[in-house]
Order: structure tokens, then sequence, then C-alpha cells
């Protein structure tokens, strides 16, 4: 079997590399000229440089492959300008796909990595109840407004084969909530600031939180691959909620409880820090973790969400709670000098 991964030099594609080499695949890790290979080291994995901007290029790049399976993780998270949301994760999964079409690529599945984050602030009354696969998406991110976009270009795309009498494109759609583990980058922000005594929350109302440990997130791409209908869409998490504090209190317990000032600011004040951030990263250049989409992200009081589809489904079972997957994130961390 045949794979290709996008975004792999990425946190969570470079996890799913690694899974794919151990269960023996012929490994494609799509990387551009740019991309750090720090954690695709192993000389099994067969590189190919795609550009996610250029249908045409796509084209020509894929030319000559022939992929049983296509996991597309590729995008950002967090930007300067608002329009690279939608260039890299929109247009991109546009290019993507319609230069896969036009090679005719026999796929068995393509599976798109999403997120919650397409559904924005809902169910914020309490007692708050799960997002479910039924509700419309109110997407409060620019992030989440792109991934929603590609989603529902996905969905017009087999709206339009299936008026032609056409075999549908094979795509699964998969809708993590927060991802954490070894290499994250945000999260390890949260242990950093634990790690120098201060732990910084927003808002008084009650804020149930969700998190899936990354290799979790790689169960589910490859229950995706084997078993994944097209056209579904399965939310993934650990199954279990959580409060704001439930995550700094862990990371505080692994870093031997250190002294720290734990802060909790009106909403008002984060909204001053991100403006701020993203005037400083405008002006500077550089990418501020504090910035617009982080503001309604941390605003966001309900993350709850239904993963009882991809349970009786695809078979999904989550095998990190929290409390180990966020020791063995530390573990690395330390491990690795981060910490």
């Amino acid at each position: 079997m045949k794979i290709l991964i996008t975004g792999a030099s990425g946190f969570i594609g470079s996890f799913i590399v690694e899974e794919a080499l151990s269960r023996g695949m012929e490994t494609w890790a799509a990387v551009r000229g740019s991309s750090s290979k720090k954690y695709l080291k192993d000389e099994r994995i067969n590189f190919i440089e795609l550009n996610l901007d250029s249908e045409q290029e796509l084209e020509q790049q894929l030319k000559g492959h022939e992929f049983d399976y296509v996991v597309h993780a590729a995008g950002v998270t967090k930007c300067l300008n608002r329009e690279d949301f939608f260039r890299v994760n929109t247009e991109g999964t546009k290019n993507l796909v319609n230069a896969l079409m036009a090679l005719e690529m026999p796929l068995q599945r393509f599976v798109y990595v999403s997120s919650l984050s397409i559904f924005g602030a809902i169910h914020e009354q309490q007692p708050y109840k799960p997002i479910m696969e039924s509700d419309t998406p109110q997407p409060n991110t620019d992030y989440g407004r792109s991934k929603l976009q590609a989603e529902q270009w996905l969905d017009s795309l087999n709206a339009g084969l299936k008026e032609q009498g056409k075999p549908l494109f094979p795509v699964v759609v998969l809708r993590p909530t927060g991802v954490y583990g070894p290499r994250e980058r945000d999260y390890f922000l949260m242990a950093k600031s634990i790690k120098q005594h201060s732990d910084f929350a927003v808002g008084y109302k009650q804020q149930d939180i969700t998190f899936v440990y990354v290799q979790d997130v790689v169960q589910a791409v490859f229950l995706a691959c084997e078993k994944g209908k097209t056209g579904r869409k399965y939310f993934l998490s650990d199954g279990q909620v959580y409060q704001s504090t439930t995550f700094s209190d862990l990371i505080r317990e692994e870093l031997g409880h250190p002294w720290w000032i734990r802060i909790t600011a009106p909403i008002w004040v984060l909204r001053v820090v991100t403006w701020v951030g993203d005037w400083w990263g405008h002006l500077t250049g550089k990418i501020s973790a504090l910035n617009n989409d982080k503001y309604h992200i941390l605003k966001q009081r309900n993350w709850q969400c239904d993963i009882e589809p991809a349970r009786h489904e695809l078979g999904y079972a989550p095998k990190f709670q929290l409390e180990e997957g966020v020791k063995l994130s530390i573990k690395w961390y330390k491990e690795n000098g981060w910490l």
C-alpha cells in the first residue's frame, strides 16, 4: 500500500509518517523546499515536494504516482494575514484534490484533517451540551472559517459528481479538538509559563475543554483509511470533558509542583493582549501565539463534542487520557531540552 501524507514535517503529520512506516506502507512525505526534516529521518521515507498553491504544478509533481491513500494534514493554524488561512487551508485543498482527480488517481481514501474549530462558539448556555455533526457550524476564527470552506467545497464537489453520475471522490473528514503531545508548540507554551511560575486563564464563566493526544489522532487517521465511508465526518477527542484548570494542574504536577501565581483575568484583558499581539506581529513580521484567532479560541466556553460516530463506525477507541498524555508530553519536552 502506498500512502501520501501532506504536512508531513508538521506536528501531526510527522507522527502519521511514523505510523505508516510501522505498518510497512510505502510512505511518501509531502514537503516544501523550506520544510524541516528534523522528525523525518527514517531512510524508508520517500520525499516529494508539492506546491499546494498551484493545481498545474501539483499535476506535474504527482504525475506518474499512484497512491492508495492520501492524508491531507497540511495547513496553517496561525497567520499574520487572514488571507493566508484561505490560500493554504481552503485553496490548497482544492488544488490538491483537483490535481488528483485530473490524474485519475485510483484512491481508496482521501483523509482530510479538519478541526472542531469549524463550529465556533455554539451551545454556550449552561449546562453545556456536546457539539453534534447535525449542528450548524458558526466558526468564529479565520482558521475555522478556512477549514469549513474546504469541507463545504469537498461536499459540493461530491454533490456535483453525484448529479453527473460519476464516482464520488472518496473523502473522509476528521475533526479533532485540541491536539497535544510531543513536538506540539502551542500547549508547550503553557508548560513553559508554569515552569516560570505563572499560569494565566481568562473568563470567570465555566469552560468545558476537550483534548486528544496526537497518537489517538493518528489511530483515527488509519481507521478512516481502512473503514471510513465517503462523505462522513468524525469528531475526535479522548471522550472526556475537563475544566480549564485541569490541564495546567497536570502540567504543574509533572514539573514537580513549582511555586506559581495563577491569574484569572476578565475577557476584556485577553482582548487587549491579543490586539497587541496582532499589532506586534504585523510590526515585526513574526506571528504571535496571542493573536486575534486565539482570542476567540480562549474566549469560547464549550468545547464538548460527540465522538460516538467515530467509535461506532470506525472502531475509534481513545487510548490516552489527559493525565497519561500530559505525563508523556512533559517527559518528551524535558528529554529534548524544551523544558
